[in-house]
C-alpha cells in the first residue's frame, strides 16, 4: 500500500519554502551585513588612516578608529532599522536588520583599527592595510555566494 502524499508537503512546496527562507536570510541578514561592511570600509577607513598618517602615532590612530567604528556602527544600525518597516519591500524585521548592519559596520571598522594597538606606526599600518584587503575579499566572496555576483566583478565594485 502506498502512503498518502496529501498530508506531506510536496517536493515543489518544500523547494518554494526553502527559496523563500533563503530570500529572507539574504534580505534580513546578508544585505544589511554587506551594507555595514562596505560602509565601514569608507566611513572608518578615511579618518583612521588620516589620523595615522597625520600624527604617525598608533595610539592616536587607534582612538580615532575606535570612535569612528562605534559612531558608524550606531549610525548605520539606526539608519537601517528606521529606513523602512519592510511592509513595501518585504525585508521585514527592522530591529534585526539594524542590529546586523550596525554590528557589521562596527566589526569592519574595528577590524582595521585594532592593528594600531601595536606601538610601531609602520607595522600597524601595514597590518591594517592587509586587513582591509582581507575585508574586501570577504565582501566579494559573500556577494559572490549570496548575490550571485561574479567574484571579480564584486571585487572591482
Amino acid at each position: 500500500m502506498r502512503a498518502s502524499t496529501a498530508t506531506s508537503p510536496s517536493a515543489k512546496a518544500r523547494a518554494e519554502e526553502a527559496a523563500a527562507g533563503r530570500r529572507l536570510f539574504v534580505l534580513q541578514i546578508i544585505q544589511p551585513g554587506l551594507a555595514g561592511l562596505m560602509d565601514s570600509s569608507v566611513s572608518t577607513l578615511a579618518p583612521l588612516f588620516a589620523a595615522a598618517f597625520a600624527t604617525h602615532s598608533s595610539s592616536d590612530a587607534f582612538r580615532v578608529g575606535a570612535a569612528a567604528s562605534v559612531g558608524a556602527g550606531i549610525s548605520m544600525g539606526f539608519a537601517e532599522a528606521l529606513s523602512d518597516d519592510g511592509s513595501m519591500t518585504g525585508r521585514g524585521r527592522p530591529p534585526l536588520r539594524g542590529g546586523v548592519c550596525g554590528l557589521m559596520t562596527f566589526a569592519g571598522g574595528i577590524g582595521h583599527t585594532l592593528p594600531y594597538l601595536v606601538p610601531d606606526f609602520r607595522i600597524a599600518t601595514t597590518v591594517a592595510a592587509g586587513i582591509v584587503i582581507v575585508e574586501l575579499i570577504a565582501i566579494s566572496a559573500v556577494r559572490n555566494r549570496y548575490m550571485n555576483t561574479p567574484f571579480l566583478a564584486a571585487a572591482f565594485r
